[in-house]
């Protein structure tokens, strides 16, 4: 079992390497210090081991940890505060949820479709794969709310997969055009 797990994970990395490769320049673009964040953590049986996961904390978000201890907002021995000074902007999106727009642009939409706000925007949504700038603004609204009431794993993944096709299908029309403007100066 664990073979095929890993085989499994293997091949999500591999077709998930365009995402990989856009978060890369989006974290390096927003802050210094390394692409992964890693850190002991404690496993089964109390066995330790390293994680290592996409940054989306500042480089010495640790250290800064001390500074907003009298903030945390859990129970118990962890610490959580709701936003976060420590989170790059990165850290401050979902991978799937509605555009962010730009303050002046949300102040300006109408009230019913405000509720768009109450997750986490995203880096690609349904918007994006429906045609994004092609649509009509209801359009867009609308299908931000689609994502919030049909919201699953299943469709994050149909989202995915589907953003994958069109960002492949974009770089195929890139590349056929590029090359077709070869053979034409070369004619």
């Amino acid at each position: 079992m664990q073979i095929f797990e890993k085989l499994v994970a293997l091949l999500v990395l591999i077709i998930l390497m365009p995402l990989w490769l856009l978060l890369y320049v989006l974290i390096k673009f927003d802050s210094q210090g390394p692409f992964f964040f890693r850190q002991r953590r404690l496993g089964k049986n109390g066995k330790e081991f390293d994680i290592y996961k996409i940054r989306t904390m500042k480089e010495d978000a640790d250290k800064l940890q001390k500074k907003y201890e009298k903030v945390n907002e859990a129970n118990g021995p962890v610490f959580k505060i709701r936003n976060d000074p420590r989170y790059t902007k990165i850290g401050e999106m979902s991978f799937i949820g509605p555009r962010p727009l730009p303050i002046a642009e949300a102040q300006a939409i109408p009230q019913k479709y405000k509720k768009r706000e109450v997750i986490l925007p995203g880096i690609t949504s349904i918007w994006a794969i429906r045609g994004g700038h092609a649509l009509t603004f209801k359009e867009w609204m609308e299908s931000d709310l689609e994502y919030m009431q049909k919201k699953s794993i299943f469709l994050n993944i149909y989202i995915i997969f589907h953003t994958l096709f069109v960002l492949f299908k974009a770089g195929v029309i890139k590349l056929t055009g590029l090359f077709r403007n070869e053979v034409s100066k070369k004619e």
